[in-house]
């Protein structure tokens, strides 16, 4: 990679100050996968797929994991208590996983994409996220 080449992965940013757990789902070739847990401290960035994004659609899923909240969205899909990769998003209960809500992100087939979790959340938990594109 040269120094001028632009980074391609999915990354999100915590700008809050206590430490958040993030999860995130993508459909693969195996069908519909989920991913977790990422701890990301206050006020640092972590990459959560390396390389250039496979898929336009990606969803997240975050905890605030020391004041409670979360950052979350209208589709459901399933998560676990400890580290996870769960392929499937049907019958999470039944299979041993819980449920939760993932908010989607329309990344525009960009190589990258940055989400920033803030302190502010909207009533209904969107508006903390905020995704941009990288180019």
């Amino acid at each position: 990679m040269t120094s001028g080449a632009a980074r391609a992965d999915f990354r999100v940013c915590n700008a809050t100050q206590s430490l958040v757990g993030v999860s995130i789902g993508y459909r693969a070739a195996a069908g519909w996968i989920t991913e977790g847990w990422w701890h990301v401290e206050g006020s640092t960035c972590k990459t959560l797929i390396e390389g250039p994004l496979s898929s336009r659609y990606y969803y997240l899923y975050a905890e605030d994991a020391e004041r409670g909240g979360r950052w979350d969205g209208p589709i459901n899909m399933c998560v676990a208590d400890k580290e996870f990769k769960i392929v499937g998003v049907r019958d999470c209960i039944p299979r041993g996983f819980q449920r939760a809500g993932f908010q989607e992100y329309d990344t525009g087939e960009q190589a990258s994409w940055m989400v920033q979790l803030t302190d502010d959340p909207a009533p209904d938990g969107t508006a903390a996220v905020t995704g941009a594109g990288t180019q």
